[in-house]
């Protein structure tokens, strides 16, 4: 077989027969992958409504809606209800505020504004110190740690802010992102419970 010049041309021919040829290969393995790695986050989502909520029998992912918190910001809020009664509300907030980006956080509130729970859904932050906020800020066994079971106040941030939260132990940064995602995720429960004590009532309700 004869061999192909050395040239520019033909090196310009082979790159572009490569790329091509990953290119193909990539949307390949895209939509290979796309509906399964979509059907675990739905999942994931699902699991951290049920985990961050009062009991609840509607289905809050296809009532879920967005709130605009300022300015062109909105967050995804997904109403838990009981026999059709709104008894809590799931808010996905986020923050760019992070050690190291983008923190994602399920955070579940009652009717009154209490904090069930939350989950942390995604993050890039250092193992063993901002990434310790999932188990950090939940352990109710240390009050000065844990935001579960409070209502949001002036004082829920950490005590390096004038708070009485005890951020996390090497990742003030972490901590302070962390509160900063549950802050916007009160502002988006505030809009929802004022928005539906404004909403007029049926005579049957």
């Amino acid at each position: 077989m004869k061999k192909l010049e050395s040239s520019f041309k033909n090196m310009v021919i082979s790159l572009t027969l490569i790329s091509v040829m990953v290119a193909a290969l990539l949307a390949l393995v895209y939509n290979v992958t796309k509906e399964p790695i979509s059907l675990a986050e739905k999942q994931k989502q699902e699991k951290a409504i049920k985990d961050v909520t009062p009991d609840f029998n509607n289905n809050p992912t296809d009532e879920k809606f967005e709130v605009e918190i300022q300015n062109g910001d909105k967050l995804t809020v997904f109403p838990a209800k009981k026999e059709g009664q709104l008894v809590g509300i799931a808010v996905e907030t986020n923050t760019t505020k992070g050690f190291n980006g983008t923190i994602k956080i399920m955070v579940g509130f009652d009717i009154d504004g209490v904090i069930i729970n939350y989950s942390v859904l995604k993050h890039a932050e250092t193992p063993g110190l901002g990434a310790k906020m999932q188990e950090w800020f939940s352990n109710t066994s240390k009050p000065n740690q844990s935001v579960i079971n409070r209502k949001w106040t002036n004082d829920m941030k950490v005590k390096k802010d004038g708070g009485d939260v005890d951020a996390i132990t090497a990742a003030t940064i972490s901590s302070r992102a962390f509160m900063d995602a549950l802050n916007r995720a009160y502002q988006a429960y505030q809009k929802v419970i004022e928005n539906d004590s404004q909403t007029p009532k049926s005579e049957d309700e």
